[in-house]
């Protein structure tokens, strides 16, 4: 059973990024392309967790990392010449707000070719609800293995969870080449299951299809989020799904 203290008001200045276009690469002595200079040193992943405390017969958490097409829910994911301090997350919805999950981490892309993007889903029998977290600030049993580095990550790092279980069928380590293109497209699928009344995101491929999230790395900036369909019971929510891209260069 988790318990959570209802946590600090934070901070809901919105955070906006411009895109910016890198210079023209320039070919090597070897022929290979060198990558574009970043537009900012640090990726900082926002992870924003809201509870609805006010709920009469359940308990759900959902997370985003990026602005949903509802501003209650923002996140101010953004890349940027320094690490922010903490999480800017917009305010909920009066039944929703912030958690003590919502944390904030600022990855150094110049400390390594890949990005692997590690996405953690756990399950609680108790509450019967899901929590999705990619930072590794959090509460220890729910951290994720999110980091920048030249080697590829293929499973994923998580915490154990205590009394709620991880979903190996939803989580995932996803290494995304940083040379690849501009843009980080980083995209967030919100589902929601009446049943449960309980809301889980993805922003990654997963081991089922049915959650994946299209986050990639391109010369295109994406403007609509990706997602698989659901699997029935779990539907896709187009109000909370979103997709931001991030210049890399």
């Amino acid at each position: 059973m988790r318990v959570l203290p209802r946590s600090a008001a934070l901070a809901a200045t919105a955070v906006s990024v411009a895109a910016l276009v890198g210079p023209v690469p320039a070919a090597t002595a070897t022929g290979a392309t060198a990558p574009p200079p970043p537009a900012g040193r640090y990726l900082n992943l926002h992870q924003c967790v809201y509870h609805g405390p006010f709920l009469p017969t359940s308990f759900d958490l959902m997370t985003t990392l990026v602005p949903s097409r509802d501003g209650r829910f923002s996140a101010g994911t953004d890349i940027s010449d320094t690490p922010v301090p903490a999480a800017v997350c917009g305010p909920g919805d009066g039944t929703y707000e912030p958690s003590v999950y919502t944390a904030a981490e600022g990855y150094d892309l110049t400390t390594g070719r890949y990005l692997n993007l590690h996405q953690c889903v756990f399950w609680s029998d108790y509450d019967r609800d899901h929590l999705t977290t990619a930072v590794g600030t959090t509460d220890v049993k729910f951290v994720a293995g999110t980091s920048v580095s030249n080697t590829r990550d293929t499973d994923p790092f998580c915490g154990g969870g205590g009394t709620d279980h991880p979903v190996p069928l939803l989580s995932s380590a996803t290494p995304l080449d940083l040379t690849a293109g501009r843009y980080l497209n980083l995209h967030q699928c919100m589902y929601y299951y009446e049943g449960f009344r309980d809301h889980f995101t993805t922003f990654a491929p997963s081991k089922d299809g049915r959650f994946r999230a299209g986050t990639n790395i391109s010369n295109t900036p994406d403007t609509q989020p990706s997602c698989g369909a659901g699997d029935g019971n779990f539907q896709l929510i187009p109000l909370l799904s979103g997709v931001k891209a991030l210049p890399l260069g």
